[in-house]
This record gives C-alpha cells, sequence and structure tokens, in this order.
C-alpha cells in the first residue's frame, strides 16, 4: 500500500491518488496538495510568510 507524502508547500499530508508531482531535469522531485501551493511556490513565496502553512503558524510567526 503506497504511503502518504507531505506537501514541499504546506507541509500537509497528501492521500495517495491526490496531489501534483514535478520531477525536474536533475531528478528532484516536489509535491504540491493543491494549486494554492503550486501557485505560491511558483511565484517564489517563502512558506514562512503565509499563515496558513505549518512553518507559518510556528511559534515564530509574527502578527503584523
Amino acid at each position: 500500500m503506497p504511503g502518504t507524502r507531505h506537501c514541499d508547500f504546506c507541509g500537509n499530508d497528501i492521500e495517495p491518488g491526490t496531489g501534483t508531482m514535478f520531477v525536474f531535469r536533475d531528478g528532484r522531485t516536489v509535491h504540491y496538495c493543491s494549486s494554492k501551493c503550486e501557485n505560491n511556490a511558483e511565484l517564489g513565496r517563502e512558506p514562512r510568510d503565509a499563515e496558513w502553512t505549518t512553518e507559518g503558524q510556528g511559534e515564530g510567526a509574527t502578527e503584523e
């Protein structure tokens, strides 16, 4: 049985058969759970700056 993967942007679990996996020419793979994560990563945004990601909800998050 295939295991779950983690989204490389937000850190959420990805169920088998869902999400998107990109394979680069050098062999690196990147997994995204949704188009929201995919688009934010493509725009060059940092997960720690987004409040809805696992990294953005950490202790070091500052409110502006």
